[in-house]
């Protein structure tokens, strides 16, 4: 018995002190390997990276964090061979950290880089992008990549190996994820600047959201027009009415693809009786949303604004998605501005910005009204210039929160600027640090600068 026990001990002793060795070595391992990975030192991290992932592969997610940045380096530096590691790289992450990776993300990564690469053809690369887009939507999120996916399906449509109809549900997805994107985005970057405009100060770390959110989101506007430039004439009133037209019987009972065909129609505004039908057609088949707001569209056409109106209404009512909601509470506020009922318009506007803040054109639309108000606000010409203060301030809005039309926005504030009140102005008036009230429709008031 006594003997027993003294192999049982000694055996349990075996056991735990190879249990600390191991861990040990992992250790050791793990640190020769991330000490140079962590100076960007790869050639001499390359060497560490096999042993610490084959003896200890659940050590940490940094190895497999780093191991991505060690390959994509040496890829970048012209050895190819290592897309392979990198995809055995994410394999392994996906195998030992499934939750602390985002699939979606990694593998449209991996994807850019064979295209750059010019690994595979054109259809195999799309099939990349493809896969992973639909593996994980929700972290696919590189503008780059979403770009390259829809760009390589028009090129295949070109090439007569992809369906002219196959590229326009690409289209209309990618637009949805780039809008979904900026919604998320721009709602986050309006709340900062909020608060900014308060007059209370952002932390530091807010202020590195700001930047970021607002680099995001101009990266996310200049995509969506080249995802649209890259479209071209494909999208044109002249191609799209005969595929229509074309396709009509075959598709006429099926709802999304009357809603997809439509929305293109409307969109380039293509003038043809297959729209009406279609519209006609959506409504019987599922009076929604959408088909409320063609039928509007086509009432205001037909010069019949209440009755347009009301069809908006409807609209506005039974839309669900923020991005579809607003798109109609703008085209409201459209038809109040052409009417002249500012007011009104503005708080269309504002009730669109309150369903997608990254609407810029609202921000733009404001800005020029108020621009357009300059000589019914304010008793003095300094008072009444002083409106182009607060243009300005709303075109500015809507470069930061648009990078789609950041540029014409800056310029249009800038254009605004130069017609308020200048330095030579200000110091005549007597006006430097003093708050303008407007008593007019615009309403609100504005700080004028100190000189």
């Amino acid at each position: 018995m006594k003997t027993k026990v003294i192999l049982l001990a000694a055996t349990l002793f075996v056991a735990l002190g190879g249990k600390s060795f191991a861990q040990d070595e992992c250790t050791t391992l793990g640190s020769l390997f991330t000490a140079p990975a962590k100076a960007k030192n790869y050639q001499g991290a390359l060497q560490h990276y096999g042993p610490l992932v084959e003896k200890c592969p659940t050590w940490s997610v940094a190895v497999y964090q780093y191991g991505s940045k060690m390959f994509e380096d040496l890829i970048e530096k012209g050895d190819k061979s290592k897309i392979a590691d990198l995809e055995k790289n994410l394999r392994l992450r996906m195998q030992h950290f499934p939750s602390k990776t985002k699939e979606g993300r990694e593998m449209a990564n991996i994807a850019q880089i064979k295209y750059e690469a010019g690994i595979g053809t054109k259809m195999d690369q799309f099939q990349e992008f493809d896969a992973a887009f639909k593996k994980d939507e929700e972290t696919f999120t590189s503008p780059k990549s979403l770009y390259t996916y829809f760009s390589l399906a028009v090129d295949l449509q070109e090439e007569g190996k992809m369906d002219i109809q196959e590229v326009f549900n690409l289209y209309d997805t990618i637009i949805d994820k780039l809008e979904k994107e900026e919604i998320e985005l721009s709602g986050k970057l309006t709340k900062l600047i909020e608060k900014e405009d308060s007059g209370t100060a952002l932390t530091s770390k807010e202020k590195k959201y700001l930047s970021a959110y607002e680099t995001n989101l101009g990266a996310y506007g200049k995509v969506k027009g080249s995802v649209n430039g890259k479209l071209g004439i494909l999208a044109d009133c002249p191609n799209l009415i005969p595929l229509y037209e074309r396709l009509y019987e075959e598709k006429k009972n099926d709802v999304n693809w009357l809603k997809s065909a439509a929305g293109k129609l409307n969109s380039k505004d293509c003038e043809t009786p297959m729209f009406f039908k279609m519209v006609q057609q959506l409504h019987t088949l599922e009076p929604s949303a959408k088909s409320a707001f063609y039928l509007g569209k086509l009432a205001e056409r037909d010069g019949n604004g209440s009755k347009a109106m009301e069809y908006y209404n409807q609209a506005a009512e039974l839309e669900t998605t923020p991005k579809d909601k607003a798109r109609v509470y703008y085209t409201i506020a459209e038809n109040m501005r052409k009417k002249g009922s500012l007011s009104s318009a503005r708080s269309y506007y504002n009730k669109a910005l309150e369903q997608n803040p990254s609407l810029g054109r609202a921000y733009l639309r404001i800005a020029n009204m108020y621009a357009s108000s300059a000589n019914n606000c304010g008793s003095t010409a300094f008072e009444k210039r002083a409106i182009y203060w607060k243009a300005a301030e709303m075109a500015d809005r809507a470069a930061r929160v648009d990078g789609s039309i950041a540029s014409n926005a800056r310029q249009t504030a800038a254009s605004y600027r130069g017609r308020a009140p200048q330095k030579s102005d200000i110091f005549s008036s007597g006006m430097a640090g003093k708050t303008i009230t407007f008593n007019c429709w615009v309403g609100g008031s504005v700080r004028v600068p100190n000189l």
